[in-house]
């Protein structure tokens, strides 16, 4: 069923709100009356929604993870970096959100990671996804960096790199590693 319009503006207010505020204060100090006057909202729409900041935070998360799903599951497996291009892309889509959910939320970090490993180990023809396995090692090591590459690319506003560019950045430092990376 689709939402309602009027709906979906409400609810992208409110998340601008929040993101916003996430930015200036930890959530644990983020009041609904602070969300709602900054969205320009009555607390009663906000609680027909919301029942706190925190079932805020966790409702836009699920989207955000819903979205990477959906995305991962209509990417057709081809080549490389292709696949990891569109994940930049729907990355830097989501910007905003990325940058304030990624500074600090550990929990909300492995999620999208764990998300992520699956497409990963489909991409390399694993067949051990246990943990502790070899290529669960390589993962890790993989995705540290990668998170660290988004990161800093999120916070770079001059977008002197692309989404393709990036792509081909991760991958070349998984293949190559750094000294093949700079030649």
């Amino acid at each position: 069923m689709a939402t309602d319009r009027r709906i979906r503006y409400t609810k992208m207010v409110l998340r601008d709100s929040l993101i916003k505020l996430m930015n200036e204060k930890p959530i644990s100090r983020i009041s609904v009356k602070a969300i709602c006057e900054e969205a320009d909202i009555n607390r009663a729409t906000y609680y027909y929604h919301y029942r706190d900041p925190h079932d805020q935070l966790n409702q836009i998360e699920a989207e955000f993870i819903e979205g990477i799903e959906a995305f991962l599951r209509d990417i057709p497996e081809t080549v490389p970096v292709d696949i990891v291009t569109k994940i930049f892309e729907y990355i830097r889509e989501n910007r905003d959100l990325c940058c304030t959910l990624l500074k600090g939320d550990i929990a909300f970090e492995d999620k999208v990671l764990q998300l992520i490993r699956g497409a990963v180990f489909r991409s390399w023809n694993a067949t051990d996804h246990k943990a502790g396995s070899l290529y669960d090692y390589i993962y890790t090591y993989t995705l540290s960096g990668s998170v660290g590459v988004v990161k800093k690319w999120l916070g770079d506003r001059t977008e002197k790199f692309t989404a393709r560019d990036m792509a081909e950045l991760v991958l070349n430092l998984t293949e190559k590693g750094i000294g093949g990376s700079l030649k």
